[in-house]
């Protein structure tokens, strides 16, 4: 399984893996893919210099990059305290109401409060860039549109490739514009911020569409061998690959106990690909969730319509925090894609890799015998 970019990154294969986690990216450096660290969660840039220096340290020397989120649409900047003081008050009471009905305790009054999300305001974003660019990073890739021109100038100023992702073929053709070197053409079925075209419909498109310009990596529905060769066959030069690492062994944030699965894993290994739905309740910007009690209750006739970018997720942050520490399957709030129906063990991430390469090699050789 080598493509163009195994050679340009020096990986031993295509499979370039998104994940929040440096212990999971990591290991999918070590085991031959390039593994990439979302940003989005570090409002503090100390905090991700630090990381990143665990990465350096423990990725074998192999290559790994960064993913951040500067949306083409700025949010409203600010603090989180200033940014506090937009939301309205009818949903905190729902908020609040919600959780109680869901049986989600409180926090301990000690307890630490989480502030929301920041990393997708352009001011973090930018510190993320500055931080990352001290490190041996191979790519830095944008979740929301072009990254701003001068950022992409800045990354190959240091000799970086920018990738961002797309959901249709005029975001494609949008990013060559900008200067973006490889477009992730995501599908309907991917988890997160997602379009509304399938992979199966999308990827071809936005092959054409840049034609040599750019490379193409395909994203959204991909957690086979099978699912990596089909990508291939539709033009893609790798695949990029989310939720499949979610239910890796190396997967540590999320409450757990005696090296148990966390609760949000437990309600990953048991969902089908129907159990998924696409909201603005986690960002303020459509993503694809796993379904569960809390996602159900924004359906509600009483619910308040999800807030903008950056509010929404700082007015269900401290909720985020609860329900993770309540440890309920039936109530976790998480992003993942329609492959969730296909994870369904916990695996560390070199027996995922070997897996993906072995169906690869396996699909290869069945349409070989069909011809």
């Amino acid at each position: 399984m080598r493509t163009e970019l195994s050679a340009t990154f020096g990986i031993d294969y295509p499979i370039f893996g998104f994940t929040p986690s440096e212990h999971v990216a990591a290991a999918i450096s070590r085991a031959g893919g390039l593994g990439v660290l979302g940003c989005v969660r570090f409002n503090d840039a100390e905090e991700l210099d630090a990381v990143l220096t665990w990465m350096d340290e423990n990725t074998d020397g192999k290559p790994y990059g960064v993913d951040i989120v500067m949306p083409a649409k700025i949010p409203t900047e600010g603090a989180s305290v200033d940014l506090n003081e937009l939301i309205p008050a009818e949903h905190r009471a729902f908020i609040d109401r919600t959780l109680e009905q869901l049986g989600v305790p409180p926090l301990d009054e000690d307890a630490a409060r989480n502030e929301g999300v920041l990393g997708w305001l352009h001011s973090v974003a930018r510190s993320h860039v500055d931080v990352a660019l001290k490190h041996r990073i191979a790519l830095i890739a944008n979740a929301l549109g072009s990254p701003p021109n001068d950022v992409v100038v800045q990354a190959h100023e240091h000799n970086v490739p920018v990738a961002a992702l797309a959901g249709t073929a005029e975001h494609a053709r949008r990013h060559v514009e900008n200067g973006v070197d490889i477009v992730i053409a995501q599908g309907y079925e991917a988890g997160g911020h997602t379009g509304e075209i399938a992979s199966m419909v999308l990827l071809p498109e936005i092959v054409d569409a840049v034609g040599d310009s750019a490379r193409v990596l395909a994203a959204g529905g991909i957690g086979s061998g099978r699912q990596v060769a089909a990508a291939l066959a539709l033009g893609a030069h790798g695949v990029w690959m989310g939720s499949t690492w979610l239910t890796a062994a190396e997967y540590r944030l999320g409450a757990r106990h005696d090296g148990q699965p966390s609760a949000m894993q437990e309600a990953l290994l048991t969902a089908t690909s129907s159990d998924t739905v696409r909201t603005r309740i986690y960002s303020g910007k459509p993503a694809r969730l796993l379904k569960t009690k809390w996602t159900d209750a924004w359906d509600k006739p009483d619910a308040p319509s999800p807030l903008p970018m950056p509010l929404q997720n700082i007015l269900v942050s401290e909720a985020h925090q609860r329900i993770n520490e309540a440890e309920n399957p039936d109530v976790v709030a998480m992003p993942v894609g329609q492959i969730v129906g296909r994870m369904n063990e916990i695996r560390p991430v070199s027996e995922i890799v070997g897996e993906l390469v072995s169906g690869y090699e396996n699909a290869v050789k069945r349409l070989n015998e069909l011809r």
